[in-house]
């Protein structure tokens, strides 16, 4: 085919047409390079979730380490917790379900820090008419031959069941002769013993 005809198409285009045309094949490149460049694969961008500093404040590396402490004592519901470092004594209180009625908290720093591996011990305040043989190391103990089963309930290891044993085995026996006598009442052995000597008396 001869290419005269085109040529002369060409030449008979005026300057203006002529311009149009080659923006027209320029817009055409454009689009199909940048179209390539968008078709090229991309690094994949990944975003960190905390702060760009070393180590972010809430990042798991920065949480307070778990301590354990042993509530016991005149609480609803002594035994071991967990809490965290900057937990004050107060905050011990509350997890063991808060002081019963007569508690001496009085005798406690309730903003004291709590320690790993440390007991935190709330002594319940002395009845009026304490028995003038009572010494001093005595009150805020549980005295286990006046005590009300609801009472020895609240000791750590002693349950409803257990209680109302205590509490058979002194009106069938008699007032307990001292706390060692508690190995003889069914259900208490010496691990139970071990942890409420401390907390009750005759």
């Amino acid at each position: 085919m001869s290419k005269e005809p085109l040529r002369e198409r060409l030449s008979a285009l005026s300057r203006a047409e002529l311009v149009g045309v080659a923006l027209l094949l320029a817009v055409t490149l454009a689009g199909a390079g940048l179209w390539y460049l968008r078709s090229l694969p991309r690094p994949i961008q990944v975003r960190s979730g905390g702060s760009s500093g070393p180590a972010a404040e809430g990042s798991p590396t920065a949480e307070a380490p778990v301590i354990l402490v042993d509530v016991a004592g005149w609480v609803r519901h002594p035994g071991v917790y967990e809490f965290h470092e900057g937990d004050r004594v107060i905050d011990a209180i509350e997890a063991a379900g808060g002081a019963r009625s007569g508690a001496a908290l009085e005798s406690l720093n309730l903003a004291a820090p709590l320690a790993d591996g440390t007991q935190v011990l709330v002594p319940r305040r002395a009845p009026a008419g304490t028995a003038s043989g009572s010494t001093s190391g005595d009150i805020g103990k549980i005295n286990i031959n006046t005590a009300s089963a609801t009472e020895l309930e609240a000791l750590p290891g002693v349950g409803e069941v257990i209680a109302q044993r205590i509490v058979e085995y002194r009106t069938e026996n008699g007032p307990f002769a001292s706390v060692d006598q508690l190995l003889d009442v069914s259900g208490i052995g010496d691990a139970t013993l071990a942890e409420i000597r401390d907390l009750v008396t005759v």
